[in-house]
């Protein structure tokens, strides 16, 4: 079963997983997302990285702004049928989609290395052990963009990341860095 959201790439709609398990980035908040990337990053031809990927409504949008590829990293029986749903409706070339758990996928080695890294994961997730295994995959100069609870704690960036700034979305805070040379 799916529901449909309104607000995704090219001006299509994207379907998500019913229930709860998957909590889509508010229209606000991934315009605000994409707004802030124009100033930090060089979207075209970027090679992407969606961990958490959802319905791939981040990642599809940045292929959609014109990002060479898009690894779409979703362990969710349920969102991942979804998301090769979406991929495949919008058409868009150089989407991947990645069944795994982000964890086991980023313990491999790192291949390719990616200029912008977009994670949205359940919010009581403990994001320090992931962003430490994520900087192998990163490109110098990469830029992070993590969506956290805006009531939750502060988001704390491990070694190897420059913090860039936040924005406040309503019930989500956008967080940002720069990868470390």
């Amino acid at each position: 079963m799916t529901r449909v959201i309104s607000g995704s790439a090219r001006g299509r709609r994207l379907a998500v997983p019913e229930g709860t398990a998957t909590r889509p980035t508010s229209d606000r908040a991934r315009e605000g997302l994409f707004s802030s990337l124009l100033s930090l990053v060089d979207l075209e031809q970027a090679r992407v990285l969606d961990l958490y990927a959802g319905s791939g409504a981040l990642g599809l949008e940045a292929l959609s702004r014109g990002a060479r590829s898009a690894t779409l990293v979703e362990s969710d029986p349920s969102a991942v049928a979804v998301l090769r749903d979406n991929v495949a409706s919008l058409g868009l070339p150089g989407a991947h989609v990645v069944a795994v758990a982000v964890e086991r996928w980023l313990a491999v080695d790192p291949e390719p290395r990616y200029d912008l890294a977009l994670l949205d994961p359940p919010y009581e997730l403990d994001v320090g052990p992931v962003l430490g295994l994520l900087r192998p995959w990163l490109a110098d100069d990469a830029v992070v963009a993590v969506e956290r609870a805006t009531r939750g704690p502060q988001l704390v960036w491990p070694d190897g990341f420059s913090p860039l700034r936040e924005r406040r979305y309503g019930a989500a805070t956008l967080w940002y860095a720069r990868v470390l040379r």
